[in-house]
């Protein structure tokens, strides 16, 4: 029996304790003074109206907070990781959702903040006292969709499904836009790819269709045009073993040094005749057993092979060749 009573005891003294360690916390509140802030506008509170602070989906402040001190320093440590206090405006909350300029009392504002109760802390000062919020109604239209790239150039769509979306836009907006990368643009040539239009409202506020509009581009315009080469020069690659040993006979000398119809950028045109050599036979030491065939390498320069900007528009002519030995009196 006198075991138990003292267990309960020491369970009152540790309940005691804590108890006293819990209000000396929440009695000693500290304050956090001058610290960022930012309010933004709840956007799905009604999608008729476009809600901004002068014409900013955002509006930077400063808060001073006050709270216990574990709150307190949670708090510095959340500013420290550049976690700044985000309040959320909702203007049908608010009661402001009537088109019109209102004037925001700030302070009553953000100590209505759940998040901010929640963790034990107050809003005590802030700066501005005031914020401007401009509510302007939307209405309801059907815009054409047009393709922006990266750069905000137009991009001509091989279809676009639907062609037009309705959206709650100002009264002057006619087009939503879409606006691809380089890599979807690719992608697109390929099949048809999903993207959200959008209507920009301000400079850093756009509004989003509700559904996606599917878009296909056209395959890319091919920049090599069709050119001949009148005069390829010959190059015939011989082993070492075979040098100076062996005279090579191209029986379709004529047909190897003809014409050569290419596709080719102008750029690749002008490197691939500057080569030394547009066409090169290579010779193997088998080869002096009897005739052979043997395709021809068409030296094309590495870097518009890379880049694609020249490729063979014939078909690849074979060599008919013998090698006959010089006699000794040539070597």
């Amino acid at each position: 029996m006198a075991k138990k009573l003292k267990y309960g005891k020491i369970a009152i003294v540790i309940f005691l304790t804590a108890l006293i360690w819990i209000w000396a916390d929440l009695a000693l509140d500290e304050t956090l003074p001058d610290k960022p802030a930012v309010v933004v506008v709840e956007e799905s509170a009604d999608p008729k109206l476009w809600v901004s602070f002068n014409r900013a989906f955002s509006a930077d402040i400063r808060i001073t907070l006050s709270g216990p001190q574990t709150a307190i320093a949670n708090e510095n440590r959340r500013l420290k990781d550049g976690k700044i206090r985000r309040f959320v405006l909702d203007v049908v909350q608010e009661r402001i959702n009537r088109p019109g300029n209102y004037n925001l009392r700030l302070l009553p504002f953000l100590q209505k903040d759940k998040q901010i109760r929640q963790v034990g802390l107050k809003v005590e000062s802030c700066e501005p006292e005031v914020l401007d919020v401009n509510v302007v109604e939307l209405v309801k239209k059907s815009l054409a969709v047009e393709c922006l790239d990266e750069n905000g150039a137009s991009l001509r769509a091989e279809s676009i499904e639907p062609s037009k979306v309705d959206m709650f836009v100002p009264e002057d907006r006619r087009i939503a836009r879409v606006r691809l990368t380089r890599k979807e643009i690719e992608q697109a040539r390929v099949t048809a790819i999903e993207m959200r239009p959008y209507v920009e409202l301000a400079e850093d506020q756009v509004r989003y269709a509700a559904e996606p509009v599917r878009i296909k581009m056209p395959p890319q315009a091919d920049p090599r045009s069709e050119v001949t080469i009148r005069a390829p020069r010959l190059g015939i690659a011989l082993s070492p073993i075979l040098q100076g040993r062996y005279k090579v006979d191209v029986k379709n000398l004529n047909e190897v040094i003809g014409p050569i119809s290419i596709r080719a950028t102008p750029e690749a045109k002008q490197a691939y005749e500057a080569m030394r050599y547009q066409v090169i036979l290579e010779i193997d030491d088998e080869d002096v057993k009897a005739e052979v065939r043997r395709e021809l390498v068409y030296n094309f320069p590495e870097e518009f092979v890379g880049r694609d900007e020249i490729v063979l528009n014939q078909r690849r002519l074979e060599a008919r060749f013998t090698l006959s030995p010089l006699s000794i009196e040539a070597q």
